[in-house]
């Protein structure tokens, strides 16, 4: 984007202003702030620019105001210091003077929009001189206002955000600092198989945590009580383990871990040995001989990637062992990335933020990268751009 001559031209920017709203009001602007340096450089530049993004699941071709980016336009209005306009019929273009900006309604009222629908694309090209892909946390999704546009418009190019994710994300992965220590967590191994299995011919060291963990714990033969755990996929746990010690990854495992007899913030917290969880009750923390342990790793590690808290951080009970990681991966001089909804809920609950070097704005497209997955957003960009340098 800061390539292009932007004076006068009609710039449509793909943002991911998703943002969580509590009747109407917006309760995260995390994602809203890092649109901003896209919007300023636009409206700096003299350019007539429409902003576009999705909001919520509505049903496709039907307006829903709890999907509605009215409160969105609103806190642009203010970000910005300048009338921020909501446009609903502006698929066929928006009249605007040089620096203004407008807001176009969830790109998901129109049909089409998620399957990537040539026409709505089409459409959505002919009414722009440039399109600005910045939204990286849909750019593992090929639909018209990601991916479908890029293919059509008179020039398409990236926006500095998504160019600041695919820097970090390139940094931390295809050249890294090592040793390159990867925190994988969640609750279930089937939804990061992928990325497990991508990450043992990439990292030094894997540290698994959450319901991912117990089900490796379980594949290591220890009694993980009631918690949560796949047992259809302990076998792929030892398999992955075993690939992990044939390649010399380390994998290590909880000694120790924060149990209780229910899932709840007032249950009763008791630290044991993993080989001492017992039937009734389940595992919702690291212990701290594990928090120790990881800690000193992360204190060695020459690039961080994280993804996933460890343990029930939104209960402080079983919060500990999220926390301790947090402090290491933020006092640690290694390369910090950190990506994932659940992880920037845990980065901003303990105050780190500002000492991770790079916090990725995508969910799915973090982990899709990670897997060495090729994103469609991107991959249409990087064509376009090989096949003007070639004309």
């Amino acid at each position: 984007m800061q390539q292009l001559p932007l004076q006068g031209r009609r710039v449509l920017i793909r943002e991911d202003l998703n943002v969580p709203l509590e009747s109407g009001r917006i309760t995260s602007t995390t994602r809203l702030q890092a649109a901003l340096p896209a919007l300023k450089m636009a409206r700096d530049a003299g350019a007539r620019t429409v902003v576009i993004s999705h909001l919520g699941r509505p049903k496709e071709g039907e307006y829903a105001a709890a999907a509605s980016l009215t409160p969105v336009a609103a806190w642009l209005t203010e970000a910005l210091g300048q009338p921020v306009k909501l446009v609903v019929d502006w698929v066929d273009g928006v009249e605007l003077a040089d620096g203004e900006i407008a807001l176009a309604e969830n790109v998901r009222f129109n049909v089409g929009e998620k399957a990537n629908d040539e026409a709505l694309s089409r459409r959505m090209a002919a009414a722009c001189d440039i399109y600005v892909m910045d939204a990286f946390a849909t750019a593992h999704r090929a639909q018209a206002s990601t991916h479908g546009v890029a293919r059509f418009a008179p020039q398409a190019c990236a926006g500095p955000l998504l160019a600041a994710e695919l820097d970090a994300l390139g940094r931390a992965l295809k050249s890294p600092a090592r040793p390159l220590v990867a925190i994988v967590a969640g609750s279930k191994v089937s939804t990061k198989l992928e990325l497990l299995s991508e990450l043992i011919s990439r990292v030094d060291v894997l540290v698994v945590g959450g319901g991912i963990a117990n089900t490796f714990l379980a594949a290591q033969g220890h009694p993980i009580g009631t918690s949560l755990y796949e047992p259809d996929l302990v076998d792929v746990a030892k398999q992955i383990m075993a690939k992990a010690g044939s390649r010399g990854v380390q994998l290590p495992l909880p000694v120790d871990v924060v149990t209780a007899p229910a899932f709840a913030a007032d249950a009763q917290a008791t630290v044991v040995a993993v080989e001492a969880v017992s039937k009734d009750q389940m595992i919702l923390d690291i212990g701290p001989d594990t928090a120790s342990a990881y800690m000193e790793m992360l204190a060695e590690a020459g690039t961080v990637v994280w993804n996933g808290p460890v343990g029930v951080f939104e209960f402080d009970s079983f919060a500990q062992g999220t926390k301790s990681l947090a402090g290491a991966v933020a006092a640690s001089k290694a390369f910090s990335i950190a990506g994932g909804g659940d992880t920037l809920a845990a980065i901003e609950k303990f105050g780190v933020s500002s000492q991770i070097d790079y916090i990725s704005t995508g969910g799915g497209a973090f982990l899709e990268f990670l897997e060495g997955k090729v994103l469609p957003a991107v991959e249409i960009l990087e064509s376009r751009a090989a096949a003007g340098a070639s004309a």
